[in-house]
């Protein structure tokens, strides 16, 4: 067999001792590198240079051999997320291996949206330190937030949502993200507690870019989306509604989803099947915190809310004008509100280990009830 007469495919890691993954000799071999090594840049309205690769820290390498896997830390449809070590330098990363057999986008659009996040510069998004591929897997090599993502620490031990405060202090720093982005031309696409990052000192970052999108492309401005990405429970309806298209409001919409999934624990709809939550998003009025069932949040989160919240897209707030809002003028720095929340919990990836068996067990359960959703 190839891939180092392992009998693996190309492109899958087998755990080593220890529990770390470990690669073959043919899985080390780097087909191409999407970014590293070149210097390349933002041009202008946030679109990528023509023929620049992104550039990678001279610190980091392109080379998988430079990297041991250990524990997974995140998992996505088509991605997992491990935390690793960078050899050369012992230091703690993140990365992300993207399996490019089940993207629908060809590997220059995969090599793109790679480009993007390496030189995308705030300090509440993240950053790809750099990227390439190997055999059939995009490497992403990222900073670790060893807290994982609110959606994580909500499950782990705030099921019923966070306090005001806090969800507070989450947003602003979410919102700051957004407004950079939306100024470099970029829409998200795909805004949820479950990416946004904590790490220990409770620094807030916005990340997973395997969906964005780039508003500029081929010079247009003003060029709406079509396409139909993104996760359903906060999707805006004009995502949802074929052949109406959208910009960076879509972005303005999920934030208000994400605030009430913050306060809740969960987004609404969530209990719902993917084509039963078009139809009500499509359907009933816009969601929101209840005056009376939600008394312990604030006239000013509310009102927030339902500003974001609103079908026509036209008449939602930028994120720059958001920012102005009563709501977080008040907020404070999430440092300051998360310190103690953090404290005692176990490691990122025992979380994640324990909440991969609890969905096992639950979807087993359902299994053997015959319990479906319909």
């Amino acid at each position: 067999a190839r891939a180092g007469d392992t009998g693996q495919r190309p492109g899958r890691a087998r755990r080593g001792v220890g529990g770390e993954l470990r690669w073959s000799r043919g899985h080390r071999r780097a087909i191409g590198a999407a970014s590293g090594g070149r210097r390349g840049g933002m041009g202008r309205n946030g679109s990528v240079k023509r023929g620049a690769a992104a550039a990678a820290p001279p610190s980091f390498t392109v080379n998988p051999a430079d990297y041991r896997l250990m524990e997974e830390v995140g998992y996505g449809a088509h991605a997992v997320v491990y935390r690793a070590l960078f050899l050369p330098r012992n230091q703690t990363v993140a990365v992300k291996c993207l399996d490019l057999d089940q993207l629908n986008n060809n590997i220059d659009e995969v090599q793109r949206e790679a480009q993007i996040m390496s030189l995308i510069d705030h300090p509440n998004v993240i950053r790809a330190y750099c990227s390439f591929v190997v055999e059939h897997s995009l490497w992403v090599i990222m900073p670790f937030m060893t807290e994982g993502s609110c959606l994580h620490l909500m499950k782990i031990a705030y099921p019923e949502g966070f306090e005001e405060p806090v969800i507070a202090s989450i947003l602003k720093e979410t919102l700051k993200a957004l407004e950079y982005l939306h100024r470099q031309g970029q829409i998200h696409r795909d805004i949820k507690a479950g990416n946004i990052l904590i790490d220990s000192a409770g620094v807030v970052k916005l990340g997973d870019f395997g969906v964005s999108a780039c508003m500029f492309d081929r010079g247009d401005r003003q060029r709406s989306r079509n396409t139909f990405v993104g996760t359903p429970c906060w999707m805006a309806p004009e995502v949802l509604q074929p052949g109406t298209g959208y910009n960076f409001k879509a972005d303005i919409w999920s934030f208000g989803i994400t605030a009430l999934e913050l306060a809740h624990g969960h987004a609404p709809f969530s209990k719902y099947p993917p084509m039963k939550v078009l139809l009500m998003t499509l359907q009933n009025a816009p969601p929101g915190l209840d005056y009376d069932r939600d008394r312990r949040f604030s006239k000013a989160f509310k009102e927030m809310v339902a500003m974001c919240l609103v079908k026509d897209q036209t008449k939602r707030p930028t994120a720059e004008k958001l920012l102005k809002h009563s709501f977080f003028k008040t907020a404070k720095p999430p440092e300051s509100t998360m310190k103690g929340m953090l404290t005692d919990l176990p490691p990122l990836w025992e979380r994640v280990k324990a909440l991969q068996v609890t969905t096992f067990l639950l979807l087993f359960y359902l299994k053997n009830h015959n319990v479906f959703y319909i």
